[in-house]
């Protein structure tokens, strides 16, 4: 078996119960059936009040740089944001803005969402792509979206979101090539 691929999540989400919380898990799990993963899930939400107060990444506790530099260091990015207002909310944007400019440089990013209804699923490739383009980030094919008729009490009921997640990972599993010789084992 290959080093583990080390996979920062990130949750966009400030509120518990999170439903993006769960799409987040959802996908790491899905990701753990496929690849050897080392997994860390960072919820914004524990961080936001610091987070929110910084103006420079000088001004962040350790904590907060702590989770910074775990998501500049990772592998492979899960990253899901809640659709406020046909975009982001500002707070996740935030933590974006203290990511070092070059730290996400050819980094993978599976993007996903969630929001109150389908009309806002473009999110991820009108909002989040372009984000991570600036890092100059590596976004993969697939996006995740969820809308709120995919949950029912804060879990997912919904098939075909299930199959868009498996889907997802298993078209990313195979462009990490260190790990694609346990996919196809797997397979």
């Amino acid at each position: 078996m290959s080093t583990p691929l080390k996979v920062v999540a990130v949750s966009g989400g400030t509120f518990r119960p999170s439903r993006t919380l769960v799409l987040v898990q959802a996908i790491v799990a899905e990701l753990a059936r496929y690849l050897p993963i080392d997994s860390r899930i960072i919820e914004l939400g524990d961080i936001v009040r610091p987070l929110g107060s910084a103006l420079s990444r000088q001004e962040l506790p350790e904590t907060v740089e702590f989770e910074l530099q775990a998501i500049e260091s990772a592998d492979l990015l899960v990253v899901a944001a809640p659709v406020y207002r046909g975009s982001y909310p500002g707070q996740f944007k935030h933590l974006f803005d203290l990511i070092g400019h070059d730290a996400l440089i050819d980094t993978p990013v599976l993007l996903a969402a969630t929001g109150g209804s389908d009309r806002h699923a473009l999110v991820i490739d009108h909002q989040l792509r372009p984000l991570f383009s600036f890092f100059q980030s590596v976004t993969l094919p697939l996006g995740v979206y969820a809308s709120q008729a995919d949950f029912s009490d804060y879990q997912i009921t919904s098939e075909a979101l299930n199959t868009r997640i498996r889907l997802a990972v298993e078209r990313a599993a195979p462009l990490f090539s260190a790990h694609a010789a346990d996919l196809r084992k797997i397979a």
